[in-house]
């Protein structure tokens, strides 16, 4: 399965090269027949105009965390939440933006035992700064968390309440920060991240550090549509041995906007070769966005789970700022 992301993903980024290559071939072919003075002109107005495009797009790169993005050039507003699948894309440099579960719900499923959870998560935040141009640093923390554990033997259900885990993520955008704006435009970068335990033993942060990468791909459908997909290797802690083992993630998210302000996602997301018995992991979901202002939007979505693995329903709500 994992083979078939990556060939998928493979083909996209021939195929954009491809058209690339044929547009460039067809505005070279008539500067070859034309001759003398009318074909020097339209070959230097042509150099002149590739020059200015690639000296536009990259103008910003001046720009860094202490000398900030100026407000006309900033990027539309692009968040890494409420989907699981995560962009491509960077915050403006010099920038911040803060994207917030404000609640949030969980049931598990049922474990071998009979056993299953429900969780609440409050204040999740994920404070992203944007270094330059097309890097930023990511620190996501959760607060507070209650993990309640349900089980059949009388007197072995208990509550567990505190801070999770701080998870530190780094994010390079390779291309498409500043291009993404016609059909048929791509964005990638690389997503580093790892997590490390702040309150270990009390049920909602992890007992062990780990990590991983993820690499995000975004293409331009049309004006309304666009797809994002994630790869990616995580290395998870053995809950009851000593040491490593990897987990793999793939994912696909499908936006729509229906107003300049209002958009959905429709999202499978999945995490393969994992440790449990009860095998991998499923998830789909949906949500909402509405963008109030130009830095300003909330949301609100539920994933389902559709294997014995994943949390049964998880519902959510959540808000983003950029200042």
């Amino acid at each position: 399965m994992r083979l078939a992301w990556v060939a998928a993903c493979m083909s996209v980024l021939v195929a954009g090269a491809t058209a690339k290559a044929g547009d460039l071939s067809s505005a070279a072919a008539p500067n070859a027949a034309s001759g003398g003075a009318v074909g020097l002109d339209n070959g230097l107005n042509a150099f002149g105009g590739l020059f200015a495009e690639f000296q536009d797009r990259n103008s910003k790169d001046q720009y860094t965390l202490f000398n900030p993005t100026p407000l006309a050039l900033m990027r539309e507003l692009t968040t890494d939440r409420p989907d699981n699948t995560e962009s491509p894309f960077t915050v403006d440099a010099g920038h911040f933006q803060t994207e917030t579960t404000l609640f949030g719900f969980t049931r598990s499923g049922t474990a071998a035992d009979g056993s299953f959870t429900n969780s609440y998560e409050l204040g999740t935040t994920d404070v992203r700064v944007g270094l330059t141009n097309s890097s930023e640093m990511n620190l996501i923390w959760q607060p507070y968390g209650i993990v309640q554990t349900h089980a059949p033997q009388p007197g072995a259900s208990m509550q567990q309440s505190g801070i999770g885990a701080l998870e530190i993520r780094g994010k390079i955008n390779l291309w498409g920060n500043d291009t993404f704006d016609k059909p048929g435009s791509t964005a990638f970068g690389l997503l580093p991240f790892i997590s490390v335990p702040t309150d270990r033993g009390n049920g909602v942060s992890p007992d062990a550090v780990e990590g991983g990468l993820i690499i995000p791909y975004s293409i331009k459908l049309s004006k309304t549509f666009d797809l994002t997909l994630n790869g990616g290797v995580e290395a998870i802690h053995n809950d009851a041995a000593a040491g490593y083992h990897a987990e793999y993630i793939a994912s696909a998210s499908l936006g729509h906007d229906w107003t300049e302000q209002l958009s959905s996602y429709y999202e499978i997301y999945s995490e393969l070769e994992t440790s449990d018995p009860r095998g991998d992991v499923v998830l789909l979901a949906t949500g909402l966005t509405y963008q109030v202002t130009k830095n300003f939007q909330l949301d609100s979505g539920v994933n389902v789970g559709v294997t014995p693995a994943a949390d049964r329903f998880n519902p959510f709500v959540g808000a983003s700022y950029r200042f």
